[in-house]
């Protein structure tokens, strides 16, 4: 019985860090133009402890809807919620700047929807991705010693001067390498993600593509402000870059592994050793 509760135990200290998951047993191989599923697993915040599943913020879901889509035996029994998205995205295959929503308009809020955005950034909540089992990373720089720094997912938002703002563009940077040299068969390695704020003023849309307009390519563009009223329009765009790496599939998780703001969740621990309780 000991070895059965330690086991479990395991697996549920294993999910206890911010978007930390165990690597899978088996690397997935990818041609050039595979399908390469980008997956929601949840929202989180070292502020409240309090883990929010993904769609809680109302992103654009897939066509014909989000389907439930857990990895391992760990996010069962921890309660993650791992979701398909919209994203497209295909091997080796670089994309300019995409409506996460296809060819239709802007996103339009209700004014719970928009109470909901401003709450979740006013609590620092951070959106949790997954790539063929890899957890999204964002790069910063640390000041006090000026070497860059990953932290697990991406922050939903920020506040400035009183005023709450969505990152609502998403550049995915994505390292694969080779499995033989000179060879067709490619793994991925690396899934970083650089958030940012755009205001729908400031795109040019065409179709399903999108663009920053002309005269503001060399300045920033103005963020995507978010306030508690109803009928607020807002777009998801993000884009992908492909870069190849020397860097082997056995070490890909070398990175997470050497985080130094990794963050225990209280509540996820506490829910998850109640769990084990029963199944005890």
């Amino acid at each position: 019985m000991a070895t059965k509760i330690g086991f479990l135990m395991l697996l549920v200290l294993s999910g206890s860090c911010q978007g930390f998951y165990i690597p899978g047993v088996a690397p997935n191989d990818f041609k050039k133009d595979d399908l390469v599923d980008v997956k929601g697993v949840k929202l989180t915040s070292v502020k409240t402890q309090l883990p929010m599943e993904y769609y809680r913020v109302p992103f654009c879901e897939p066509e014909g809807g989000a389907e439930f889509k857990p990895e391992n035996l760990g996010e069962v029994l921890r309660g993650d919620r791992i979701v398909t998205t919209a994203y497209q995205i295909r091997t080796l295959v670089d994309k300019t700047c995409t409506l996460l929503c296809g060819n239709k308009p802007a996103k339009k809020l209700t004014q719970k929807e928009s109470r909901i955005l401003v709450d979740l950034i006013k609590n620092d909540y951070y959106v949790n991705l997954l790539v063929d089992n890899l957890p999204a990373a964002t790069k910063f720089m640390m000041l006090d010693s000026n070497t860059e720094q990953y932290e697990h997912g991406y922050k939903l938002g920020f506040e400035k001067d009183g005023k709450y703002y969505l990152n609502n563009h998403l550049a995915i940077v994505l390292k694969y390498h080779t499995v033989e040299e000179g060879g067709n068969t490619y793994r991925v390695v690396g899934f970083e993600v650089k958030p940012e704020s755009r205001a729908i003023k400031d795109y040019e849309l065409k179709d399903e593509q999108c663009a920053r307009k002309t005269d503001l390519v060399k300045g920033n563009p103005e963020p995507m402000m978010i306030e508690a009223k109803e009928d607020q329009e807002v777009l998801f765009t993000y884009e992908v870059s492909w870069h190849e790496s020397p860097m082997k599939w056995a070490s890909r998780w070398d990175l997470y592994l050497t985080m130094s703001d990794v963050q225990i969740h209280w509540f996820s621990i506490v829910n998850s050793v109640v769990v084990v309780f029963f199944l005890s």
